[in-house]
């Protein structure tokens, strides 16, 4: 007999990166090995990457397991139908402590020729910032092939992007193709398709450990690369307390934000998906109906099952991202 499905957490798969730091302890108390901590995978199906469940009567057990015995009882059957035992999103919590790469990442149609993935359509909402802290997003007027491949073989591309100062609050799309980069002292949750093909153009010439550069995909970039200066990347939205607002919807995912300030019940009855919370400020009490409950925290992260169809969400004061497909 199956254990019932309940609100479930998961252990973050903590990544260190050159450009990482200590703030995934220090805002959310994740227990890092290193002071180069720059991601927290809170729900990942990637194949060397699969999250395991940290509560309940079915820690232990895999996301992919759990897709595998649960399947639309998890994800929904619209969403099963659709992807199968994939989870189709990664969700993360990223530190930059030093500028990530300026990178892109290939569209669906390139990611499943070139590496049998999806694409990499993905979203930002930016959780603490440093004064002056920044994102680059696109470029700051439209440029021709010839002249990125210059500026790359120049060391000079730096020069030709747009930079976005940014405060807490801020969201962002990043489509495929666009030239884009955290910036340091940026500490921000990220909502993503199910893959980790990246195209690194621009490393600002540092050196790993061992002394050696990290490598660059200008070849493959040159392909998947979106040369046009169209912004409108930063996402316009309101908030009302005691209530669920849209920030986008997609063809990849849908994420609100919940403002909530003491009781707030969700029903989520018509909706035959499943739903992600991520706690992106204070902290709330999580409940289902059959009395089930877990504390969300800032930086923590919740999967609700498919077949829940109703929460209560306590708090005197908290923001949630609500996120499916």
């Amino acid at each position: 007999m199956k254990n019932e499905l309940y609100l479930l957490k998961f252990e973050p798969i903590l990544k260190e990166k050159i450009w990482g730091g200590k703030k995934l302890n220090a805002l959310f108390n994740k227990k890092i090995s290193s002071n180069r901590t720059g991601e927290s995978w809170e729900i990942s199906d990637l194949e060397n990457d699969r999250s395991v469940v940290s509560n309940g009567s079915l820690k232990g057990k895999s996301l992919q397991w759990l897709l595998k015995e649960y399947k639309e009882e998890l994800v929904g059957k619209e969403v099963f139908k659709n992807f199968g035992i994939k989870f189709p999103l990664l969700i993360k919590y990223i530190d930059a402590a030093e500028n990530l790469s300026i990178q892109l990442h290939p569209n669906d149609k390139i990611a499943k020729e070139k590496h049998n993935s999806f694409g990499k359509t993905e979203m930002w909402y930016i959780m603490q910032a440093d004064e002056n802290a920044e994102l680059i997003l696109g470029f700051e007027e439209p440029i021709s092939k010839f002249r990125y491949v210059e500026l790359v073989e120049k060391n000079e591309l730096p020069e030709a992007l747009n930079k976005v100062k940014v405060k807490v609050g801020d969201a962002f799309i990043i489509p495929p193709g666009l030239v884009h980069a955290i910036g340091k002292g940026v500490v921000l949750a990220e909502i993503q398709q199910t893959s980790d093909v990246t195209y690194r153009i621009y490393d600002w010439d540092r050196k790993t450990e061992t002394g050696k550069k990290r490598d660059l995909h200008t070849a493959l970039a040159l392909e998947a690369i979106d040369l046009s200066s169209e912004n409108g990347h930063e996402i316009a939205y309101k908030i009302q307390a005691n209530s669920t607002s849209e920030i986008i919807a997609n063809s990849y995912f849908k994420t609100n934000i919940i403002a909530v300030e003491g009781e707030l019940t969700k029903d989520y009855s018509q909706i035959d998906c499943f739903l992600v919370l991520m706690g992106v400020e204070g902290e709330s009490f999580i409940s289902l109906e059959n009395g089930n409950s877990e504390i969300l925290k800032q930086g923590e992260t919740l999967l609700i099952p498919a077949s829940a169809s109703k929460i209560k969400i306590n708090s005197t004061e908290a923001k949630i991202l609500e996120v499916r497909v």
